[in-house]
């Protein structure tokens, strides 16, 4: 596994030199999207109106805030579970999304979705939301601020530390380490 330092955006020729399994801090800008956010950008894409965002070469991270702790700019901000937002990710990725933070696995249609348009899915730890916090510089709510922790947020980040769990071919480290688990033992 190699380390790998990323400053956004992620574009096509970025994502391709991406593994399964390398280490990765990101900097630069994500944007936050959870289920509520995901189906009114979906319905935006279908009345043709515009995104709160640039898609082209974004990277959407699944998580809401917690509420900040006085001083702080954010308080936890762990990743939500991905396979949530798999009925509405291909839309996205179609529209040139080229990266995805969350946790868990994704569906057969996601993969193939994110092979076909060359795009990169990446696991941010579960439970350690505080830690994260801390990659965290700088947040902005751009978008359906009526949607409370699920509005669209736009972070800037330093060191935002991720580990590419599916790459632009397919290759899927929740597979790929159960099959090493089960040779070795």
């Amino acid at each position: 596994m190699e380390k790998i330092i990323l400053d956004t955006p992620l574009t096509e020729k970025r994502a391709v030199n991406l593994k399964c399994g390398d280490m990765v801090l990101i900097s630069g800008t994500l944007y936050t999207a959870r289920d509520a956010a995901h189906l009114r950008m979906i319905d935006n894409i279908r009345q043709k109106k515009t995104l709160p965002f640039e898609l082209k070469d974004s990277i959407i991270y699944y998580a809401g805030p917690t509420p900040e702790r006085p001083g702080n700019i954010s308080g936890s901000f762990g990743p939500t579970t991905s396979s949530r937002m798999d009925k509405m990710t291909l839309p996205l990725l179609d529209q040139g999304l080229r990266g995805m933070i969350g946790k868990g696995l994704r569906s057969p249609e996601v993969i193939e979705g994110i092979k076909r348009n060359k795009a990169v899915y990446f696991a941010a730890i579960g439970g350690a939301g505080a830690m994260i916090s801390n990659s965290i510089k700088g947040i902005e709510i751009i978008a359906y601020d009526d949607l409370g922790t699920e509005a669209v947020r736009k972070l800037s980040v330093k060191d935002f530390p991720v580990v590419v769990a599916i790459d632009t071919f397919g290759e899927c480290i929740y597979d790929s380490g159960r099959n090493k688990y089960k040779k070795e033992f």
